[in-house]
């Protein structure tokens, strides 16, 4: 595919004089013994399979590594969306864009990745010229959703972070982003759909076999529109949105850990030496120990947010590695057309087939990063795969409702409170009696505080 998907690199390169041969020997035979004809026929086509389109030894590997991303892929993006589904909690901000890239990842391990294993095993398109449109038209759909959602996601989390009152994320915002990133995809993407079409390798063998019939792009006109496609293409979908994100995260790093958040925890941790030594010579008290636990509430929220952070972060890495290769190799392919006059077509043909499994390695990818460095989804996950049967021990379910409740609040959720912790802690360093009111009515708030 153009862009990130299906394409077929043929590694035959010395059959059509075979064939070329055994057409003109057909031709002269023809005239005499019909029959021949047809059994040489039948023997190209069975030399054909066996010479080239039988998997070699690597190939099996990658047989199986398509098999072991399809299973993971669809059944861990499907606990991801349905942990999410089921827990009320857990339906905030973040986790609204979660849920649409892993729907994406669902959408195109179960329409593209079948088709993919296929045609980079055999060379060829068995689907018709239908689903020659459709397919990759879908693939593309599901790599720009995924890149422009990871660039929602650290925009919002910019915002939260770096900028936490100028702009408030809300679920209803989210759902709308979400709306917009498919309509933006499923247009941009039309030219893609336009311009596959199933075509023969070798067009006299197109009414004798189906093999070596390949989906690829046909452009009419100007040699430049492929090239000019495929270079915005590049910047759209990878180049462009990765050095977003990246100058996104890197202020968000420098925020989280070289210094103090505005609007959080900065105002109380500067103030908490002059609260100790108050405390000190104050009578001990229900008030100090109120503000204790306001202060550690706070430094609480800062260290999830850092743990959300390295998260994403990590998801980010995972995409750009495994989208790189396949963005590489179809610049110099469409654009520069280097392979159009290489001998080493077997390498070339390894290098993409290695290409597109990346793709689909990546959408299996994202569940198991969310396992390791989420405790919300963790556990979420330890859950579904748990048995849930009538002799379980009342202990372990009340640690797992427990924990359920501990984590009432998500990271979005506490960047939506920003304005209230602020206000905490200017009121605590005026007035040591409103921080007995306010903090007291704010603890059941703060006891929520995510610990991923």
């Amino acid at each position: 595919m153009s862009g990130s998907g299906i394409t077929v690199i043929s590694k035959c390169g010395d059959c059509r004089p075979s064939v070329a041969h055994m057409n003109n020997s057909s031709e002269v035979e023809q005239l005499r013994l019909p029959a021949i004809v047809v059994d040489e026929d039948d023997e190209l086509v069975k030399y054909i399979w066996r010479e080239y389109l039988q998997p070699k030894q690597y190939e099996w590997v990658l047989i199986a590594g398509y098999i072991i991303v399809f299973f993971v892929s669809l059944i861990g993006n499907s606990l991801v969306c349905f942990a999410v589904v089921k827990n009320r909690h857990m339906r905030t901000v973040t986790n609204y864009f979660i849920v649409n890239l892993s729907f994406a990842d669902v959408l195109v391990t179960l329409t593209c990745l079948p088709a993919s294993l296929v045609v980079d095993i055999t060379e060829t398109w068995f689907f018709g010229s239908t689903l020659c449109k459709i397919v990759p038209y879908l693939q593309t759909i599901s790599v720009s959703v995924s890149v422009l959602t990871l660039s929602c996601i650290a925009q919002d989390r910019w915002y939260a972070i770096c900028h936490p009152l100028m702009f408030k994320s809300t679920a209803k915002r989210a759902r709308k982003s979400i709306v917009l990133i498919w309509l933006v995809s499923c247009t941009i993407m039309v030219p893609q759909a336009i311009v596959m079409e199933c075509t023969s390798l070798f067009p006299e063998l197109t009414n004798k076999t189906s093999l070596f019939t390949v989906c690829d792009e046909h452009w009419e006109g100007a040699w430049i529109y492929p090239k000019v496609y495929h270079t915005c293409f590049f910047i759209v979908t990878y180049f462009a949105p990765l050095c977003f994100m990246v100058l996104a995260y890197i202020q968000i790093c420098h925020k989280l850990w070289c210094q103090q958040i505005p609007g959080s925890a900065s105002v109380v941790q500067r103030k908490w030496h002059s609260f100790q030594c108050r405390a000190q010579a104050s009578a001990p008290g229900e008030p100090v120990r109120v503000r204790t636990v306001s202060v550690c509430a706070e430094v609480k929220q800062v260290r999830a947010r850092r743990k959300t952070a390295r998260m994403l972060i990590v998801v980010l890495f995972v995409f750009a590695l495994c989208y790189l290769p396949i963005s590489v190799l179809n610049m110099m392919k469409r654009v520069f057309g280097t392979f159009k006059h290489t001998n080493d077509r077997e390498t070339v043909y390894a290098w993409f087939t290695f290409s597109h499994w990346l793709i689909y390695a990546n959408s299996a990818a994202n569940p198991i990063v969310y396992n390791f460095l989420s405790g919300k989804f963790r556990e979420e996950f330890k859950a579904a795969f748990s048995c849930h049967c009538v002799g379980q021990k009342p202990s372990r379910t009340k640690r797992r409702t427990r924990a359920s409740t501990d984590s009432r609040k998500s990271l979005s959720t506490q960047v939506h409170n920003v304005d209230n912790v602020s206000r905490i802690s200017d009121q605590v360093v005026l007035s040591h009696n409103s921080v007995e009111l306010i903090t007291t009515h704010n603890v059941a708030q703060e006891t929520g505080i995510e610990t991923t």
